[in-house]
């Protein structure tokens, strides 16, 4: 299991895209890793085909994206086009699927859904998400049953949430979406974040004590 911050670990797997040396592949960018359980399943289709939908949003956040499940490459292949047109997409596949038929990797990030078999009774992977930044470094991770299909409108959010408080002195609160206020980090003290965040605004508590620090996004003096 990787845990947040550790370094994502490496493999070399086949894919749709021929064979992937994952953090050659990677480079200095950030990427969505997330598996799913069967290629020509429902839940599934509908999944791969809204991440076909927002690939333009991804890209505009210099994020690469790359699928897994237990079928073999061929069956990826031909899925993607029951994929393709359940979206009413003419172009080519646009991302990467994973082949990892006898689970290693599944094992190895801990994606491995006990609940749920195939035909000859292996294990299939779970729903699972793991966003990784320019520094190869686990940043978020999301485990969803096979039951559950994953809401990628908010794996947007997140990213644009991670992103930002990786460079800026910030923490986003809850539902947060881009463009909406954020929060200033307690380790400032508030002189500091009055001259890094001239526009922060501080609520006002019972208890006194000023820890609820509100700033517009855009608002950072560069320092």
């Amino acid at each position: 299991m990787v845990n947040l911050g550790d370094v994502f670990p490496n493999f070399q797997v086949d894919s749709t895209a021929g064979r992937i040396d994952f953090h050659e592949w990677l480079g200095n960018s950030w990427a969505i890793l997330f598996s799913h359980p069967a290629d020509y399943t429902p839940v599934c289709t509908t999944e791969l085909g809204r991440v076909v939908q927002l690939v333009p949003e991804f890209q505009k956040r210099g994020v690469k994206l790359i699928a897994l499940s237990c079928d073999d490459v061929e069956s990826h292949k031909g899925w993607s086009k029951d994929v393709l047109a359940y979206v009413k997409e003419t172009k080519d596949f646009p991302y990467p699927i994973i082949s990892d038929k006898d689970r290693s990797l599944a094992v190895k990030l801990g994606m491995v859904d006990p609940d749920e078999k195939d035909s000859a009774g292996m294990p299939l992977t779970c729903r699972a998400v793991f966003i990784i930044g320019p520094d190869k470094k686990l940043k978020l991770s999301f485990l969803y049953p096979a039951t559950t299909g994953r809401n990628f409108n908010e794996i947007l959010r997140v990213i644009d949430s991670l992103q930002l408080t990786a460079t800026k002195k910030v923490a986003t609160p809850v539902d947060w979406k881009a463009g909406d206020k954020c929060m200033v980090v307690p380790s400032l003290s508030n002189d500091e974040a009055k001259k890094m965040f001239p526009d922060m605004t501080v609520v006002e508590l019972p208890s006194g004590k000023q820890y609820v620090r509100m700033t517009p996004v855009d608002s950072q003096v560069r320092m």
